[in-house]
């Protein structure tokens, strides 16, 4: 953890799914320098490339990232887990003499690697477990959901409905305490800050954010997304992992199991990434540290990261 005394420097990129977070960060790294810490839940996984957009080797130029590939995908991984190897991989890029610098959508593993936001929380109550799973398979994961919002509307906001694992995981904590997941975040706020960071969300208007969206997800397709998954099940991963059940896992999963077609399958992943990037722009405006910058104000990816790095340099913000 960050001394509190002499905190380390960060700089933070956040913003919906397909904005452009990775290739502004890339040229901000070149222009601090500085190394790039991903901040995404399911990039963590190894063999999910495709579907998770991944960056691309090409695409880093030469830039270092870390937190990609570091778990199987039927390997457990939390919040706490992402802290500690981001706490370490600040270190190293701190060492380097390089600049930090946070990307990704994942708002919880921000918070809790910035503000500290981690806090105790009750053991794991199979019989809930069970009950909940089941809930799942009879009724859908939107009915389980439907759940959550009733009892912890800000954890449903931020956690999608195919992520059964947290979904079940907070109301859990709902279920044993009697205080809900953002009821305790809230709470773990007085803590001390473990990194000073100014940060920076990339945002633009809907219909831009949907159409890029959108090609994306003809761009996956066309990268053999279907290959990539049919790769992991053959693999001996199953389809029900919190790894499988991520955005454009479950869809394509959904395909290939005869539950939907084809172009049914890619209209859902369409449909529940743009979702996604809703939600994601929800949990962000929340935070009143965040400077925006619309990225269509700006011609190409190099111009915005200048403006980042000349504020950056200015020093930190509030």
């Amino acid at each position: 953890m960050a001394s509190t005394e002499n905190k380390v420097r960060l700089l933070v990129i956040v913003g919906p799914t397909a904005v452009g977070k990775s290739a502004v960060a890339v040229e901000v790294a070149r222009r601090l320098p500085g190394a790039i810490v991903s901040a995404d839940s399911m990039q963590v996984y190894r063999g999910m490339n495709i579907g998770t957009g991944k960056i691309r080797p090409e695409e880093a130029k030469g830039i270092p990232h870390y937190l990609l590939d570091v778990c199987e995908p039927d390997e457990p991984f939390n919040v706490a887990r992402y802290v500690e190897l981001a706490d370490a991989a600040i270190a190293e890029i701190c060492a380097q003499g390089l600049i930090p610098i946070i990307v990704g959508g994942t708002g919880l593993y921000i918070r809790a690697l910035v503000d500290g936001f981690l806090f105790e929380t009750p053991p794991a109550d199979a019989d809930f477990r069970k009950q909940m799973r089941l809930v799942a398979e009879r009724e859908g994961n939107e009915a389980l959901h439907q759940r959550l919002q009733l009892v912890d509307p800000e954890s449903a906001a931020r956690i999608h409905p195919n992520d059964i694992r947290r979904v079940i995981r907070a109301l859990e904590i709902f279920h044993t305490t009697g205080e809900s997941l953002s009821e305790k975040a809230a709470r773990a706020k007085e803590l001390p800050k473990r990194y000073e960071a100014s940060f920076y969300g990339l945002t633009a208007p809907r219909p831009f954010v949907y159409e890029r969206i959108n090609r994306r997800v003809d761009q996956m397709i066309e990268q053999g997304l279907v290959g990539e998954v049919m790769n992991l099940l053959q693999a001996g991963f199953s389809s029900q992992l919190t790894s499988n059940q991520a955005i454009g896992y479950k869809e394509i999963v959904d395909y290939l199991s005869g539950k939907a077609t084809f172009a049914e399958a890619v209209d859902n992943l369409k449909k529940v990434t743009r979702n996604y990037a809703k939600r994601q722009l929800s949990w962000f405006r929340a935070d009143s540290r965040i400077q925006w910058l619309n990225v269509c104000d700006y011609p190409d990816s190099e111009s915005l990261a200048e403006a980042i790095v000349a504020d950056f340099r200015k020093g930190f913000r509030s």
